[in-house]
């Protein structure tokens, strides 16, 4: 896919869902507009309790005086990377996604500038990264393997930037792709083996 195209189609086919309801938690999909279009995204800190060391989008959990999945998202996304508010040109949302604790989270979709200054803060997040998006496009379902009790099960990731994307965060990028560039990535739910072969896009 074209790269100076992305971001004009993500503005084009992007919209705010007419009726929302108040999700329990909200991310910011914050892509840089640009040539090259960059998506941020952060690894969680090892110390936190859920999630932890795990690559995400900036986020977190609605309070008690926000007035929006919007306003959810920004707060989170500038407590955790200090990016401004106003920085954000927000162009949409995604469907709602339901995490592995139940918790039901709205992605909304924004761009910002390619050269903002962010700052982590070190008792959320150990990184703050960017994505090539034409990378996350052609990067092919990787398994990546998660040990349970009595079992380990292979979930498809994305392997970027030295990070390994899967779960809640590489779902939401699944519907970025399918809702905002019509793109529709082959996404199984598990992988039954270490040794898949990805199909070829």
């Amino acid at each position: 896919m074209v790269e100076q195209e992305l971001t004009h189609l993500l503005q084009q086919r992007l919209r705010f869902s007419k009726r929302t309801s108040p999700a329990q938690a909200a991310v910011l999909i914050a892509i840089t507009n640009e040539h090259h279009p960059k998506v941020l995204l952060t690894r969680r800190s090892t110390q936190l309790s859920n999630h932890a060391g795990e690559v995400s989008f900036p986020g977190g959990k609605r309070d008690a005086g926000d007035t929006s999945n919007i306003v959810v998202a920004l707060r989170e996304a500038q407590e955790e990377t200090a990016l401004n508010p106003f920085d954000v040109e927000l162009i949409g949302d995604l469907p709602m996604q339901r995490a592995r604790s139940g918790m039901l989270v709205k992605p909304i979709v924004g761009l910002i500038p390619p050269n903002v200054d962010l700052i982590a803060q070190p008792t959320e997040i150990d990184r703050i990264f960017f994505a090539s998006l034409n990378q996350l496009l052609s990067a092919p379902a990787t398994p990546y393997e998660v040990k349970y009790a009595h079992q380990s099960l292979y979930f498809p990731s994305l392997q970027v930037e030295n990070e390994v994307i899967w779960g809640l965060t590489a779902r939401m990028l699944i519907s970025l792709f399918h809702y905002g560039l019509n793109y529709q990535k082959d996404w199984p739910f598990l992988l039954n083996s270490p040794h898949f072969q990805p199909r070829k896009f």
